[in-house]
């Protein structure tokens, strides 16, 4: 006679085995329908609103999504991102485009593969500022900067680049402007209110305030004069070949915030303009950047919501910085970029 005991612990075996089953089925699913890993990628970047996609994709899970556990090191300015990259400090830089960057791309050393932010009309992210003192002496729109003093933050810079842009389409001889480099926008202030410099081509953000004051005249924004494009997300070369995974699954979160950046700022002809989400959307940048929301608000730069890049502006940009004799090596200007990854931006 079999013990009773016995025959109910082997009847409870033959339930459990199903529902271990069934568990670890469950377990199986819910892996494949989310990522397997999380991966920390850390993200070099510059304290400004062209960030704003990557931080919104960060606060909506965009990231998280695709596996990715973002890490941002703020930087104060756009080179030294490059050398991160490069080092292996950071995996990403996304940041302004600079003769330093085109020169490690150059050796191989880092590649472009996405567009990051870019001048255009009607934003205003970088202008061009003169001195009260050249303003009275005559010094009135772009087309008189011949024969004038301009500060940038550095040389290689956006800001040296937009001003050859400038003398290229007024038609303006380059040596007859006075270029000086003084490191930051504190210093080209100074300089500017002390009649030393007679222009600069600056952040909005940093001259805005004292033309609010009287202390200088806005010429004109670089957006409404030469579109170009002003930033770029890059990655180390090795990281291309030996990651492609991660690369994509970067580029496609990364992507989402910009969606939602561009619907939140921009309007369907390419414009600045306020939607339902813009307030939303500020308070996310603001967030990441310690920074006051209307502070933010008019430095709102323009971003592709596909991280399209103008390859045509890029090349164009190498050529000229290599013309200046700030980029070395013989090398042609397409290798900076991975195709495998850009998008390019439809030509006009």
């Amino acid at each position: 006679m079999k013990c009773p005991r016995a025959v109910e612990g082997r009847r409870l075996d033959r339930l459990r085995r199903p529902i271990s089953i069934l568990v670890v089925a469950a377990m199986i699913v819910a892996a494949i329908g989310r990522p397997a890993w999380a991966e920390t990628v850390k993200i070099g970047l510059s304290k400004s609103t062209t960030a704003g996609g990557i931080f919104i994709a960060q606060d909506k899970g965009y990231f998280a999504a695709v596996g990715l556990t973002p890490e941002f090191v703020m930087f104060d300015s756009s080179e030294p991102i490059a050398v991160a990259v490069v080092s292996g400090a950071v995996d990403f830089g996304h940041t302004g485009a600079s003769a330093g960057l085109y020169s490690l791309a150059g050796q191989g050393a880092l590649k472009i593969v996405a567009a990051a932010s870019r001048e255009a009309p009607s934003f205003q992210v970088n202008g061009v500022v003169a001195s009260n003192r050249a303003y009275d002496a005559g010094l009135r729109t772009l087309k008189d900067l011949g024969g004038h003093s301009v500060a940038i933050s550095q040389f290689g810079s956006p800001p040296h680049y937009s001003l050859a842009l400038i003398e290229e389409k007024y038609g303006i001889e380059p040596k007859s402007v006075r270029v000086t480099a003084l490191q930051s926008n504190p210093n080209i202030l100074s300089a500017m209110t002390g009649g030393q410099i007679d222009a600069s081509v600056m952040l909005a953000a940093a001259m805005m305030p004292a033309v609010a004051r009287g202390d200088m005249k806005l010429l004109a924004f670089i957006g409404d004069e030469t579109p170009w494009q002003t930033g770029v997300v890059f990655t180390a070369t090795k990281t291309t070949n030996d990651h492609r995974d991660i690369v994509e699954r970067f580029l496609g979160a990364v992507r989402k915030g910009k969606h939602d950046y561009y619907d939140a700022f921009i309007d369907a002809a390419g414009r600045r303009q306020d939607g339902p989400q813009a307030d939303a959307m500020l308070a996310i940048i603001a967030k990441y950047l310690n920074q006051p929301v209307e502070q933010l608000r008019p430095a709102i730069a323009y971003v592709d919501p596909d991280g399209r890049l103008d390859v045509k502006d890029v090349l164009h940009q190498v050529d000229w910085f290599r013309g200046q004799g700030m980029i070395k090596g013989d090398f042609e200007a397409a290798t900076v970029m991975d195709m495998r990854f850009v998008i390019p931006l439809p030509t006009k």
